[in-house]
């Protein structure tokens, strides 16, 4: 686990992020922050691994399946010890190994290259099954967009998990209410999602996901069934000016605006 505390894990998160997405001119900026807070209790409070060796049998599984939002988890890597927070500043360079999308090439710590939506649950689901059948016990957690939740593929998942008792696994999605260009509800709506997600044989719960008592509780909860947490999320939250507004799905944060949401983030108390 890392050696800072969640809060102040998730403050340098969001910063890192930041900094990345000026410096290389890419975008995602307000899908990072929402997630920084569960990013954050994870790797601070909740996952077991190795930094000198991350490919350890017994560490627990990490997706990111909503990988547009991959900066935020070589972030947390980096301040966990996996490599040096100075490699952040070769993100989207070319040549660089940090692309837009999470990416596990040459990454310690990543598990799986996300990027086409509703995939992520899909792999984490066999890793799931495959630990049962070798009699292991790590825990393997999903993090989803509450937007890839159009793609069919992840109901399938939802299935086979419910189908074969996969108590170890976890999906956890940030219910921020924005995809790409509008709400989750006028694209395609989720609502009842709760009950949707208990009727497909899902222990779920409901969290404030920027309240990191909540996540941790909620997270580390024992089940015997696979778990699904909907952490209600702030688009951008952190930001002032980016919360709740879904240009910054797109938008690069440049000059007055990028001062103006850093100094909004080193003055959080």
């Amino acid at each position: 686990m890392s050696d800072l505390n969640s809060m102040e894990l998730a403050r340098r998160v969001r910063l890192h992020a930041l900094k990345m997405v000026n410096v290389g001119g890419s975008s995602h900026i307000a899908s990072v922050l929402s997630i920084a807070d569960i990013l954050a209790v994870l790797y601070a409070r909740v996952m077991n691994y190795k930094i000198k060796e991350p490919k350890w049998i017994n560490r627990d599984r990490f997706i990111l399946s909503k990988g547009h939002a991959g900066v935020g988890v070589y972030a947390v890597l980096a301040e966990s010890g996996f490599f040096s927070v100075n490699d952040l500043e070769n993100h989207y360079q070319d040549g660089s190994v940090f692309s837009g999308h999470v990416s596990h090439k040459g990454i310690p710590g990543v598990e799986l290259s996300t990027g086409s939506l509703g995939h992520g649950l899909s792999v984490g689901s066999g890793m799931a099954l495959a630990a049962k059948i070798d009699n292991k016990k790590h825990r393997v957690i999903v993090l989803m967009s509450d937007g890839e939740l159009d793609e069919g593929s992840n109901w399938e998942a939802f299935m086979f998990s419910s189908h074969h008792c996969l108590n170890n696994l976890t999906a956890i999605i940030d219910r921020n209410g924005l995809q790409s260009i509008k709400t989750t509800e006028e694209t395609l709506a989720l609502e009842p999602l709760a009950e949707k997600l208990s009727s497909f044989g899902w222990h779920v719960i409901e969290v404030e996901g920027h309240n990191h008592e909540e996540l941790f509780k909620a997270i580390t909860l024992n089940v015997n069934k696979p778990k699904i947490i909907i952490a209600n999320t702030i688009k951008g939250k952190g930001v002032s000016f980016m919360e709740n507004n879904n240009k910054w799905h797109y938008q690069t944060p440049k000059d007055s605006l990028f001062k103006k949401a850093i100094n909004e983030l080193e003055n959080i108390q």
